[in-house]
Protein backbone atom coordinates (compact mmCIF):
# COMPACT_ATOMS: atom_id res chain seq x y z
CA UNK A 1 0.00 0.00 0.00
CA UNK A 2 1.32 3.56 -1.50
CA UNK A 3 1.37 6.35 1.50
CA UNK A 4 -0.81 9.20 0.28
CA UNK A 5 1.07 12.49 -0.37
CA UNK A 6 -1.37 15.11 0.92
CA UNK A 7 -1.15 19.45 0.19
CA UNK A 8 -0.82 21.03 3.61
CA UNK A 9 -4.34 22.21 5.74
CA UNK A 10 -6.35 24.88 4.40
CA UNK A 11 -5.20 26.52 7.83
CA UNK A 12 -1.44 26.96 7.24
CA UNK A 13 -1.46 30.58 6.25
CA UNK A 14 0.80 32.10 4.19
CA UNK A 15 0.90 36.19 4.23
CA UNK A 16 -1.92 35.39 6.27
CA UNK A 17 -4.09 34.22 3.58
CA UNK A 18 -5.45 30.41 4.36
CA UNK A 19 -5.59 28.06 1.92
CA UNK A 20 -2.82 29.57 -0.37
CA UNK A 21 -0.01 27.25 1.32
CA UNK A 22 -2.69 24.44 0.26
CA UNK A 23 -3.32 25.69 -3.45
CA UNK A 24 0.61 25.87 -4.28
CA UNK A 25 0.92 22.39 -2.81
CA UNK A 26 -2.02 21.10 -5.02
CA UNK A 27 -0.34 22.56 -8.31
CA UNK A 28 2.97 20.81 -7.58
CA UNK A 29 1.04 17.49 -6.79
CA UNK A 30 -1.44 17.50 -9.42
CA UNK A 31 1.00 18.43 -12.13
CA UNK A 32 3.37 15.51 -10.34
CA UNK A 33 0.42 13.07 -10.66
CA UNK A 34 -0.25 12.67 -6.92
CA UNK A 35 -3.71 14.07 -6.62
CA UNK A 36 -5.62 13.78 -9.34
CA UNK A 37 -9.33 12.85 -7.55
CA UNK A 38 -8.72 16.35 -5.80
CA UNK A 39 -11.13 19.37 -6.54
CA UNK A 40 -8.81 22.14 -8.93
CA UNK A 41 -8.73 25.56 -9.71
CA UNK A 42 -12.74 25.80 -10.59
CA UNK A 43 -14.66 24.75 -7.98
CA UNK A 44 -14.24 25.22 -3.93
CA UNK A 45 -11.45 26.95 -2.17
CA UNK A 46 -9.19 27.04 -5.39
CA UNK A 47 -11.82 28.88 -7.00
CA UNK A 48 -12.59 31.05 -4.06
CA UNK A 49 -9.10 31.80 -3.51
CA UNK A 50 -8.74 33.13 -7.18
CA UNK A 51 -11.68 35.25 -6.81
CA UNK A 52 -10.37 36.43 -4.06
CA UNK A 53 -6.93 37.25 -5.30
CA UNK A 54 -8.34 38.24 -9.00
CA UNK A 55 -4.97 36.87 -10.02
CA UNK A 56 -4.38 34.56 -13.32
CA UNK A 57 -4.20 31.67 -12.75
CA UNK A 58 -2.44 30.28 -15.40
CA UNK A 59 0.12 32.80 -14.61
CA UNK A 60 0.24 31.99 -11.03
CA UNK A 61 0.62 28.02 -12.12
CA UNK A 62 3.82 28.50 -14.36
CA UNK A 63 5.46 30.89 -11.34
CA UNK A 64 4.73 27.44 -9.13
CA UNK A 65 5.69 24.96 -12.03
CA UNK A 66 9.47 27.16 -12.67
CA UNK A 67 9.62 25.88 -8.33
CA UNK A 68 9.31 29.17 -7.19
CA UNK A 69 8.93 29.19 -3.21
CA UNK A 70 6.26 30.37 -0.93
CA UNK A 71 7.85 33.45 -0.22
CA UNK A 72 8.59 34.55 -4.03
CA UNK A 73 4.74 33.04 -4.66
CA UNK A 74 3.15 35.56 -1.99
CA UNK A 75 5.35 38.60 -3.32
CA UNK A 76 4.26 37.38 -6.84
CA UNK A 77 0.68 37.14 -5.69
CA UNK A 78 0.91 40.63 -3.79
CA UNK A 79 2.37 41.92 -6.76
CA UNK A 80 -0.22 40.46 -9.35
CA UNK A 81 -3.11 40.26 -7.73
CA UNK A 82 -6.20 42.59 -6.15
CA UNK A 83 -4.35 44.94 -3.45
CA UNK A 84 -6.15 43.78 -0.01
CA UNK A 85 -5.49 45.09 3.32
CA UNK A 86 -4.52 43.03 6.39
CA UNK A 87 -7.99 43.58 7.79
CA UNK A 88 -9.78 41.82 4.58
CA UNK A 89 -6.82 39.06 4.07
CA UNK A 90 -7.44 38.51 7.88
CA UNK A 91 -11.60 38.63 7.41
CA UNK A 92 -11.41 36.76 3.88
CA UNK A 93 -9.32 33.74 5.76
CA UNK A 94 -11.41 33.86 9.30
CA UNK A 95 -14.70 33.17 6.89
CA UNK A 96 -13.30 30.15 4.66
CA UNK A 97 -11.75 28.45 8.12
CA UNK A 98 -15.02 29.00 9.81
CA UNK A 99 -17.60 28.16 7.04
CA UNK A 100 -20.10 25.41 6.92
CA UNK A 101 -22.80 24.15 4.53
CA UNK A 102 -25.31 26.96 4.79
CA UNK A 103 -28.52 25.24 2.25
CA UNK A 104 -29.60 22.14 2.45
CA UNK A 105 -28.02 21.26 -1.40
CA UNK A 106 -25.07 22.08 0.99
CA UNK A 107 -25.54 20.02 3.80
CA UNK A 108 -26.35 17.00 2.03
CA UNK A 109 -22.99 17.34 0.16
CA UNK A 110 -21.25 17.56 3.82
CA UNK A 111 -22.97 14.83 4.91
CA UNK A 112 -21.87 13.00 2.23
CA UNK A 113 -18.61 13.48 1.96
CA UNK A 114 -18.55 12.68 6.15
CA UNK A 115 -20.01 9.35 5.08
CA UNK A 116 -17.43 8.81 1.98
CA UNK A 117 -14.74 9.90 4.82
CA UNK A 118 -16.75 6.94 7.21
CA UNK A 119 -17.22 4.80 4.12
CA UNK A 120 -13.25 4.38 3.49
CA UNK A 121 -12.28 4.42 6.75
CA UNK A 122 -14.59 0.89 7.93
CA UNK A 123 -16.47 3.51 10.05
CA UNK A 124 -19.66 4.85 11.20
CA UNK A 125 -20.03 8.41 10.76
CA UNK A 126 -20.47 8.80 14.09
CA UNK A 127 -17.18 7.23 14.68
CA UNK A 128 -15.38 10.33 12.71
CA UNK A 129 -14.27 13.46 14.97
CA UNK A 130 -16.71 16.17 15.06
CA UNK A 131 -16.98 18.52 12.19
CA UNK A 132 -18.63 21.69 11.72
CA UNK A 133 -16.24 23.19 8.63
CA UNK A 134 -15.87 22.39 5.39
CA UNK A 135 -12.15 22.82 6.37
CA UNK A 136 -12.91 19.86 9.35
CA UNK A 137 -14.34 17.81 6.45
CA UNK A 138 -10.89 18.16 4.65
CA UNK A 139 -8.32 18.10 8.01
CA UNK A 140 -10.96 14.48 8.47
CA UNK A 141 -10.15 13.27 5.43
CA UNK A 142 -6.34 13.55 5.25
CA UNK A 143 -5.79 12.49 8.90
CA UNK A 144 -4.99 15.73 10.78
CA UNK A 145 -7.81 15.23 12.82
Amino acid sequence: MTQQTYPRSPKALLGGIAHLGRFIDKVRLRHAGQIQDYNYITVGFDKYLIDFLQIDVKAFEQQVLAGENDEKLLAWVKANGRKHSDEEIAQWSQGLLTGGPKDDAAKQRYQGRLQDIATKRGVPVTALPTATTWVDVIEIDEGRM
